[in-house]
């Protein structure tokens, strides 16, 4: 699933950023990362419904945050799903946009 994300996201392909593909950050390892923007991109299946999985979520996007990473959570559904795929990689395109205006 994560591979899908990869080839749109790799070689500069969103807005001429490069992603990192699970890059580690402190005790985590970050789906996707593009250091020039500071933007983490994750991915979230099922399992992060938990609530014990939404929990560490949060605390995670907190150190993120309190680190300088901005976190932006894609549904999976939207990475395998062609028509909704287009519409997250526009919105990943906007959150680097935000992330590099501020």
């Amino acid at each position: 699933m994560e591979r899908r994300l990869w080839h749109r996201l790799r070689n500069g392909q969103i807005d001429g950023q490069r992603f990192r593909r699970q890059h580690p950050t402190g005790s985590y390892v970050l789906d996707f990362y593009c250091p020039a923007i500071r933007l983490a991109v994750e991915v979230d299946g099922a399992a992060h419904d938990v609530p014990e999985q939404a929990a560490h979520d949060l605390r995670r996007d907190a150190w993120l945050t309190a680190q300088g990473i901005r976190v932006l959570r894609v549904p999976a559904a939207d990475v395998l799903n062609e028509e909704r795929r287009e519409g997250m990689l526009d919105t990943i395109a906007a959150a680097g946009r935000e992330s590099e205006a501020s």
